[in-house]
């Protein structure tokens, strides 16, 4: 048995939505840990791992926001009312919009879609989920930068 991203995303809704302070999964030789935030002191052997995390969310906050302000075609559609099917994300990770820094973007806003045509792809942990059109259409808005961290249920493009 392999677990998917949903499968893995669902499983911490269920541990967010209780009151474990951290489970334990381990199937196959892969192994999951999960762990609320301040659960449990830091001990020597966890102390980098439960420091390193916390940060990066304070960090990455920001950035979205001074990206949108500096590229004007991007931004200008994040805040904005958009019309059409959204495609949002679907776990928290670092969008990139092509396939290798030297190939071209999976698409650009005026491209045509269909359904099952790959977007763009989100890395986590080094494992990288391509996201694919919901929705067969035009390409009316990309609203995440290249390299952006990007939330579970962002949206991340827009197709009429």
């Amino acid at each position: 048995m392999t677990l998917s991203y949903s499968d893995v995303a669902e499983i911490v809704k269920i541990v967010d939505s209780s009151n474990c302070e951290e489970v334990s999964l381990e199937l196959e030789g892969a192994k999951i840990l999960i762990r609320r935030k301040g659960a449990g002191a830091p001990t020597a052997e966890n102390a980098p791992s439960a420091a390193t995390p916390a940060p990066a969310p304070a960090q990455q906050t920001p950035a979205p926001a001074q990206q949108e302000a500096s590229t004007p075609g991007r931004g200008e559609a994040a805040t904005a009312e958009v019309q059409g099917n959204k495609v949002c994300s679907p776990m928290v990770g670092t969008f990139y919009a092509r396939p290798s820094p030297d190939e071209p973007e999976f698409v650009t806003v005026g491209a045509q879609v269909e359904v099952g045509q790959p977007l763009c792809i989100i890395e986590v942990m080094k494992l990288f989920t391509t996201i694919e059109a919901t929705h067969a259409g035009k390409v009316t808005a990309v609203l995440a930068e290249n390299g952006q961290m990007v939330e579970y249920g962002q949206p991340l493009f827009v197709i009429e």
